[in-house]
């Protein structure tokens, strides 16, 4: 099988590589993992050719360049090239990259790079089946970048349990189409926590610590509320591996979705 190796790494194949690249773990970015295992069966390649590329990809990351991490420098022009594509376009990239697998798994099918406009735009014809399905493709590469920035952990709580976990919007999937798939929009939080942000009711200040609205104050009487909160205000959030929670982001919802609970 080693003769029968392609020398040349194909369009289709660097952009799943780099999808995977966001999609998993810094730790976990090795021969051995079961996942590049088995993506690197289905392109005909080596285990150690597809983690070679993630560390390819590495050497592109800022995240690693601030940490003054050195010896990653081996990627290619097309490398390059497929990096700027993400970094420029996060929606049409990763949606491009999730269906590139898909087609991958399914046999070799060629994908469509076609982007899905915004939910209220249905001039294209599609069904309503259609768009669903694109959205759930969405959410579900968000909360795959978002857990992994995160490694899988609540970022106020440090819940460690992925089915009590939501990647969550800091900047409204409804009313801001261009940021749903920015993995710099996403908090990973457990889901009563995600459910308070999404109120309103809980905000993160300049200094990433935790804020409880007057609103949610008021139950603090209440011991489970005191301790699930109460008890956490004023804390630092934990800081992701990468894909660190924008401040321009996290200002808006600072100043218009926790405001309202604080204006009223």
């Amino acid at each position: 099988m080693a003769n029968n190796l392609p020398v040349r790494w194909t369009r289709d194949q660097m952009v799943i590589a780099c999808g995977l690249y966001f999609t998993l773990p810094f730790g976990k970015m090795h021969k051995g993992n079961p996942a590049i295992m088995e993506i690197a069966r289905l392109m005909g390649r080596t285990p150690s050719s597809l983690a070679m590329k993630l560390v390819n990809f590495a050497s592109l990351d800022p995240v690693h360049k601030s940490r003054g991490v050195r010896g990653l420098s081996g990627h290619s022009k097309a490398d390059e090239l497929v990096w700027a594509e993400f970094q420029d376009n996060w929606d049409q990239m990763t949606i491009l990259s999730e269906r590139s697998l898909g087609a991958l798994r399914a046999g070799g099918l060629e994908p469509s790079a076609v982007v899905e406009p915004a939910p209220q735009d249905y001039s294209d014809g599609r069904t309503e089946v259609e768009r669903t399905v694109v959205v759930r493709t969405m959410q579900g590469v968000f909360r795959k970048m978002v857990l992994a920035a995160y490694n899988s952990t609540c970022c106020i709580t440090g819940n460690p349990v992925p089915e009590l976990l939501v990647a969550s919007h800091i900047l409204p999937w409804g009313e801001f189409p261009e940021e749903r798939l920015n993995p710099r929009n996403g908090l990973c939080l457990a889901a009563h926590f995600d459910r308070a942000f999404d109120r309103g009711l809980i905000s993160v200040d300049q200094r990433r610590c935790l804020l409880l609205s007057p609103a949610l104050k008021r139950f603090l009487v209440n011991d489970a509320v005191k301790a699930e909160f109460g008890g956490r205000e004023g804390r630092p959030i934990a800081c992701p591996e990468r894909f660190e929670a924008a401040d321009e982001f996290l200002a808006y919802h600072r100043s218009v979705i926790f405001g309202r609970r604080v204006g009223a």
